[in-house]
């Protein structure tokens, strides 16, 4: 049982979701970006998503923009990624690399694969990868005993969903919602019909890999919300959004834990 396994298992016997938190590497600083997940941590996240900046991001929003094209302009590069995750793991929670491909591409598959696990990393999230392509990654997470997290969506079809799952590791990453990432005042209805075809899906394969849902979340009503029906709840922009507003970093860091403490107290809530 890996880490990840081991902290979803965790929260599933304390008939609760999991609370997974993302934030990008180098933001406001590399060390920062540290001590804002560790903040996390002690606020009740369970487990860390450690972005890797891209220049390209197809899936981020504004908010999650700002914060990555700081940390481009910083000069943040994957060896910091890599120390962010060294730090996360040694705060005793699973980090998994939230990425595009074309940097992991560019970086080495096989050496990111051999750096991240060496680093106390759970495995990747790579929202832009499709299982028809990830043959190479397929191979080098499983050599290196990494996790593996892809994306299913609303306009997924059960063949595309099954495609999916099968190649999945960890957790399977359910989105929301169609377009970039974001908070919302409201979590996308259609949220729980994905889980509960994807839940199927994995049940006529025999699998109980849990299902985590993304995109939109922001506070700990909406957390509840979620918890309901998910096995993780995924926050990312609302807790860079907390970083960006903040007068200074203690005051960043202050908030991060506070509404972490919130999301985690949704999540303790949502089910009965």
């Amino acid at each position: 049982m890996t880490t990840l396994n081991a902290v979803l298992a965790a929260a599933k016997a304390e008939n609760r979701a999991a609370l997974v938190g993302y934030l990008p590497a180098g933001y406001p600083s590399v060390d920062g970006a540290i001590d804002a997940c560790r903040a996390m941590i002690d606020g009740g996240v369970d487990i860390i998503e450690v972005g890797l900046p891209y220049s390209d991001p197809q899936m981020d929003g504004p908010v999650i923009q700002r914060a990555v094209e700081a940390a481009l302009e910083a000069g943040t590069a994957t060896p910091d990624v890599l120390r962010t995750v060294e730090a996360v793991a040694a705060a005793g929670a699973p980090a998994l690399v939230m990425s595009y491909w074309n940097p992991i591409e560019r970086y080495g598959i096989e050496r990111l694969a051999k750096e991240l696990a060496d680093a106390g990393g759970a495995g990747l999230i790579t929202p832009d990868l499709i299982p028809e392509e990830a043959d190479e990654w397929v191979a080098a997470s499983a050599a290196h005993d990494l996790d593996r997290v892809f994306l299913v969506a609303q306009t997924s079809t059960e063949e595309r969903i099954a495609l999916t799952t099968a190649t999945c590791r960890g957790f399977v990453y359910a989105a929301s919602l169609m377009g970039v990432t974001g908070t919302r005042d409201a979590v996308n209805s259609a949220a729980e019909d994905l889980v509960r075809r994807t839940r199927a899906v994995l049940a006529g394969s025999g699998s109980e890999l849990p299902v985590c849902v993304g995109l939109g979340v922001s506070n700990g009503a909406q957390a509840a919300e979620v918890a309901r029906y998910a096995d993780g709840v995924i926050v990312g922009s609302a807790f860079v959004r907390r970083l960006l507003e903040a007068d200074d970093r203690a005051a960043g860091l202050e908030a991060v834990r506070k509404l972490a403490g919130e999301l985690a107290a949704g999540v303790r809530s949502g089910r009965v």
